[in-house]
């Protein structure tokens, strides 16, 4: 499969092109879609009209041979790095942020493979969220690699490297996570 065909797919077919093939993504659970809206959320208000903040569906070609739907992307300053409208993503975002899903393959693909590939693309800043941790890692790219610059699992992160004025409250997303209903609980 191209690239042309990937971006052509119906946006309703799951997939991210690895090796010219379509590869399977995590089918995201609640958990997974509650931060990813809560993060979205935060990100919006703090950015206002100065940036971007992208969902799950947008393709980017992060390398000649794979294609990646980050879990959500920021464009901090589109007058530097412009998105494109239509089709595959070509402009690196400032931040990707990748949750972890709880089986050992979609995390060995968000903690190892897309943190490499992302790197090879440029993406100044790479998050990974951890639910089942309840864990925030914040990678910054230097030299080629990434180097953790911030890790929390509780409170609020009054510092948030690469967003100046942005805040985390991280006991608020697992609060909400916590409010869901549990299989125990049925």
């Amino acid at each position: 499969m191209t690239f042309e065909e990937w971006a052509a797919m119906d946006e309703d077919e799951p997939g991210e092109l690895v090796d010219g093939r379509l590869e399977k993504e995590e089918a995201p659970d609640l958990i997974h879609e509650l931060v990813v809206a809560w993060l979205a959320q935060i990100l919006w208000t703090w950015l206002g009209e100065s940036g971007f903040v992208f969902g799950s569906n947008g393709k980017y070609k992060v390398r000649s041979d794979r294609g990646r739907k980050p879990d959500v992307a920021l464009y901090l300053h589109p007058e530097t790095r412009r998105p494109p409208a239509p089709g595959i993503v070509r402009v690196p975002p400032d931040i990707v942020v990748e949750v972890v899903s709880p089986s050992p393959r979609d995390e060995r693909r968000d903690r190892i493979e897309k943190m490499d590939e992302y790197a090879a693309f440029g993406v100044p800043w790479y998050w990974i969220v951890d639910p089942s941790l309840q864990s925030l890692e914040i990678f910054e790219l230097i030299d080629g690699r990434y180097a953790r610059a911030a890790r929390a699992t509780e409170g609020r992160l009054e510092v948030v490297p690469g967003c100046s004025g942005l805040q985390l409250d991280l006991d608020q997303i697992w609060a909400r996570i916590s409010r869901l209903d549990a299989p125990g609980d049925r």
